[in-house]
């Protein structure tokens, strides 16, 4: 693995947490928007940029870019919500973006 990755695994590691958490506490309440599943998909992004990470894979930067889109778009419907975990959501998924945007240039 290439420590040029530290940042990113991190950021995904913590963002995967955190949209779990939202997920959990938002289960079974109505939404006002994708939220809880945009928080699934993020999670599912950000495993699957961890696995071509930790494997060195060739599309590391494609893999990248879509898991930025994918957090962004969590981020953006998990701010709607004022409740702390979505709070929480939204920042993680925001640093995780930008973790990737970095590599991917």
């Amino acid at each position: 693995m290439k420590a040029i990755y530290r940042n990113a695994i991190e950021a995904c590691q913590k963002c995967i947490v955190d949209c779990r958490i939202c997920l959990t506490e938002m289960a079974g309440k109505e939404s006002m928007n994708d939220c809880p599943k945009c928080c699934i998909q993020c999670a599912d992004a950000c495993d699957a940029l961890l696995k071509m990470m930790t494997s060195d894979s060739a599309y590391i930067k494609q893999y990248a870019l879509l898991c930025a889109e994918i957090c962004e778009y969590c981020a953006d419907h998990c701010e709607e919500h004022k409740h702390e975990h979505c709070i929480e959501c939204a920042k993680s998924c925001r640093a995780c973006a930008e973790a990737c945007r970095k590599i991917a240039a």
